[in-house]
């Protein structure tokens, strides 16, 4: 009679307890193999190893029937217990697919949010009420993994990062604009060198010091800094300055439509544009995107094309 060795070296595998409760439940090899998408003599071969592990056999199998021994009958206990689980835990990714839920931690930058996207987010949370949304709208450059976020929206140009995956979503195209006021009082511009004359609402980089604007007509190009007394790191901020008659700012077109549309602010020098950043979506580089996080990358998608 065949003897089996039983192996302490190698681990049960929690697959072969699965295999081996399907054949018990269903009494054929066969039957088993096609619930499971696996091919007969896999299933043979995995119960086979199964029992040198366990060191009994769990099967008594003649060309009519087969049955449970005793230990079988007592492994199966077990066994059911890890299909269970596999069930539930099958079920639960396929609930958490097809409704997103959990908390999603964004970052993204308090402009972005506040003059393109409160109605898109207002929606948002409407149509997935199983998630608990938090933005982050600091002008810092969160660590995504240290933190905890589950993406963030980026603009300009990104450092490679090997654990970090991005996504295009749009780019702004920036002009030129100030209030019509301003412009009655201190004429129109027609061409760059005219701007030496007006005051700028200036953009202010990181150590403060004014951003030069680089204006662009085809294949020319200008670049200065003109004059101003008054500046600041925030489109949003500079955009409510030119509203007030502060003087001509550089903002991306799509923050200043709601102004253009309602005669607050026009563009100037409407032939020239600005270079064009881009706006990234960043997330955790990873095969499998949660479902709460895809659902809000489609949501920005939508919203900025």
């Amino acid at each position: 009679m065949e003897q089996f060795k039983h192996s302490t070296d190698a681990a049960i595998d929690p697959n072969d307890l699965l295999i081996f409760a399907r054949v018990a439940e269903l009494g054929s090899f066969s039957r088993a193999a096609d619930q499971l998408g696996l091919p007969k003599s896999t299933v043979s071969r995995r119960l086979a190893l199964l029992e040198q592990r366990v060191g009994e056999r769990l099967l008594l199998r003649t060309t009519r029937r087969q049955t449970l021994t005793e230990f079988g009958q007592q492994l199966l206990e077990h066994a059911q217990q890890v299909a269970a689980e596999v069930a539930a835990v099958t079920a639960l990714s396929a609930h958490r697919q097809a409704e997103p839920s959990g908390r999603l931690r964004v970052s993204m930058p308090s402009d972005f949010a506040n003059l393109l996207l409160v109605d898109a987010l207002a929606a948002f949370v409407a149509l997935h009420p199983a998630i608990a949304l938090e933005l982050d709208l600091s002008a810092r450059r969160v660590d995504l993994l240290g933190e905890g976020f589950d993406l963030a929206v980026r603009i300009g140009d990104l450092p490679d990062d090997n654990l970090l995956a991005a996504r295009r979503l749009t780019a702004f195209a920036s002009g030129l604009y100030a209030a019509p006021d301003y412009l009655a009082e201190r004429g129109e511009p027609q061409e760059p060198a005219d701007l030496a004359a007006h005051d700028a609402v200036r953009h202010l980089g990181s150590s403060g010091e004014p951003l030069a604007w680089t204006l662009l007509r085809g294949a020319e190009r200008w670049q200065g800094v003109p004059p101003g007394r008054i500046g600041g790191n925030s489109p949003e901020l500079l955009i409510r300055l030119a509203r007030a008659g502060a003087g001509i700012a550089a903002v991306p077109d799509y923050f200043a439509q709601a102004d253009v549309r309602q005669g607050r602010l026009r563009r100037v020098l409407p032939q020239w544009c600005l270079p064009s950043p881009t706006a990234w979506v960043v997330f955790p580089g990873r095969r499998l995107m949660p479902a709460k996080t895809r659902v809000f990358i489609d949501m920005l998608l939508a919203a900025l094309t």
